[in-house]
């Protein structure tokens, strides 16, 4: 295999901006001059319980939508749910599109005026994190490049061809203002069945630990401006990917021999190449489930290894610990269990629910502040180190990536 040698070399930094001055929005308001390193701990001592808990809470575009995108159609805001959502509700991340593709433009309009909200209309002017599922390639814009699935790509055998995509799906995303991918997929998968075997790097540990990496310093590669082009995530945590009965998010038997000799190490090099964000294993291992799992999320992956970024649920998953596990008799309970085994952020992602009982749970003192001070403050590092606070507003005059199309095509022809 073709060698692969770190990005983040202090030759490729090129220096931290000191003060975002005055970007004019789409909307044509001025968004205020962000300061570029923030004194975490003393933002986190200023922040309300409300503002905390609003930070580990992430919506998906419905409810602050007011036209869904349909093809010919633009997806427009509701400002005033927007405004319930960022303002009032001190929401810290957004993810998705709704239903539909959207162009460099819809994309800039879209992220300026969420960012020029959270920036100028909050007390703090913390900015949005906005996450979006750009796994091979940002499928979710129309003018992106796409690349082989994973499974594609770990044919290719090629390391530096794997990077090479996955720099240019970062440039792609950010430059449109999405700074958080939720890639790449780390699964390594063992069970044939499996149906997103396609979006995996294959069955070999060995191999789908160098190409995640390969993917990881790519994506987070410190662009022209001293940040990483986007956060990166690792998923699913962990042993997703061998499902007792091949269908997807049921139930793992996995001795932890098992465990750590196949479906650890692509995680734990993750850790060790400074992934920013994680996300869980939607399903459970050895009768319980992962999002609940003191020992999977705090003893192994923040204990063990190291972990410090932002741990993130999947989809609706704390929701499934009452309805499909039924560990937990109630939504509250619920949030108890995840934050207690050691979430960072809920993928809720329609409502406030999640929000409000955490609330409840730190007021009557099931949970202390100090647990949920400890998540907020990984937040805010992340949005730190990729630059949100220096500067969280699209860049799309980087676009088109001058070498994007000849890569694509070369991944194609490798990939068979």
């Amino acid at each position: 295999m073709k060698s692969f040698s770190s990005a983040l070399s202090p030759s490729r930094n090129v220096g931290f901006l000191v003060i975002l001055a005055c970007i004019f929005a789409i909307t044509g308001g001025q968004v205020r001059a962000q300061a570029t390193d923030p004194d975490i701990s003393q933002l986190v001592k200023d922040m309300t319980l409300a503002e905390k808990v609003g930070q580990m809470t992430q919506l998906t575009m419905q409810p602050i939508s007011s036209v869904r995108g349909w093809p010919g159609t633009p997806f427009e805001l509701d400002q005033e749910k927007l405004k319930e959502a960022i303002v009032e509700r001190h929401i810290g991340s957004l993810l998705n599109v709704y239903d539909m593709a959207m162009t460099t433009d819809q994309w800039v309009d879209l992220i300026t005026q969420v960012q020029s909200m959270a920036i100028n209309d909050t007390r703090l002017g913390i900015p949005i994190i906005y996450g979006i599922d750009a796994v091979h390639g940002n499928n979710y814009h129309q003018e992106a490049t796409l690349f082989p699935q994973g499974i594609g790509m770990a044919a290719t055998w090629n390391e530096e061809l794997v990077a090479e995509g996955a720099r240019i799906t970062a440039l792609e995303t950010r430059a449109v203002g999405l700074t958080w991918n939720f890639a790449p997929v780390l699964d390594v998968a063992r069970q044939p069945l499996w149906s997103r075997f396609f979006e995996s790097y294959g069955e070999d540990v060995l191999l789908a630990t160098r190409l995640g990496s390969a993917n990881i310093l790519a994506q987070q590669e410190l662009g022209e401006s001293g940040y990483p082009n986007v956060a990166a995530t690792a998923k699913h945590f962990v042993g997703y990917s061998m499902p007792l009965s091949g269908k997807d998010r049921t139930p793992a038997w996995i001795p932890e021999r098992m465990l750590r000799e196949y479906f650890l190490p692509p995680f734990e090099k993750a850790v060790d190449d400074g992934i920013l964000t994680l996300m869980v294993n939607s399903a459970e291992v050895n009768g319980e489930p992962v999002h609940a799992s003191h020992w999977l999320l705090t003893e192994i992956l923040k204990d063990e290894m190291g972990f410090e970024g932002i741990i993130v649920t999947d989809w609706e998953d704390i929701k499934k610990l009452v309805d499909s596990h039924r560990v937990a008799g109630t939504f509250k309970e619920a949030v108890r269990q995840v934050v207690e085994a050691g979430i960072d952020m809920a993928m809720v992602p329609y409502d406030y629910t999640f929000t409000d009982a955490l609330i409840e749970l730190v007021e009557e003192g099931t949970i202390p502040e100090s647990r949920i001070d400890e998540s907020v403050t990984r937040i805010l590092a992340v949005k730190q180190k990729v630059g949100l606070f220096a500067d969280a507003m699209p860049h799309a005059e980087v676009l088109p990536i001058e070498s994007a199309g000849a890569a694509s095509l070369e991944a194609a022809r490798e990939s068979m």
